[in-house]
């Protein structure tokens, strides 16, 4: 089922972990909702780029977040967010390029070697993070550094 021209429901479910550990990671109807948001917010996102964009993580489970170590208030979990990336650009560059562009997100996180972009519930708050990964795991630090 596609959700946009170039993003499918199955595209923004898929997850190799959850094939491997069987974890059902089938969206409500609610969250197929969100999904669609997310998928007409990743065309604007390809439009901008002019390139394809690839998904590695969109809809998580509840049970398939905490195999994967998310954030227990991930917006994975309601099909809110995507992590993406492209052939076109670097994950930093084509972070720094989404922050300037008139595309409303709730958040962005540079991840290293990929872009977190997110959706809300209510109001967008245009927060621009990166992840930083240690030994006491994930910090953010404000704005793309």
């Amino acid at each position: 089922m596609n959700l946009t021209p170039h993003f499918s429901l199955a595209e923004l479910v898929a997850s190799q972990v959850a094939i491997r550990s069987n974890i059902d990671n089938t969206p409500g109807p609610a969250v197929v909702a969100n999904l669609k948001r997310v998928a007409e917010l990743l065309e604007q996102v390809r439009a901008l780029v002019g390139a394809p964009i690839t998904v590695s993580s969109g809809y998580r489970s509840p049970a398939l977040n905490r195999a994967v170590g998310g954030a227990a208030s991930s917006a994975h979990v309601l099909g809110l967010a995507a992590d993406i990336s492209t052939n076109r650009l670097g994950p930093k560059a084509l972070a720094l390029l989404i922050r300037q562009s008139g595309i409303v997100f709730d958040q962005l996180i540079y991840e290293g070697t990929w872009v977190h972009i997110a959706l809300s519930t209510g109001a967008p708050r245009r927060q621009v993070l990166t992840a930083k990964f240690g030994g006491a795991g994930v910090s953010y630090l404000a704005g793309i550094v």
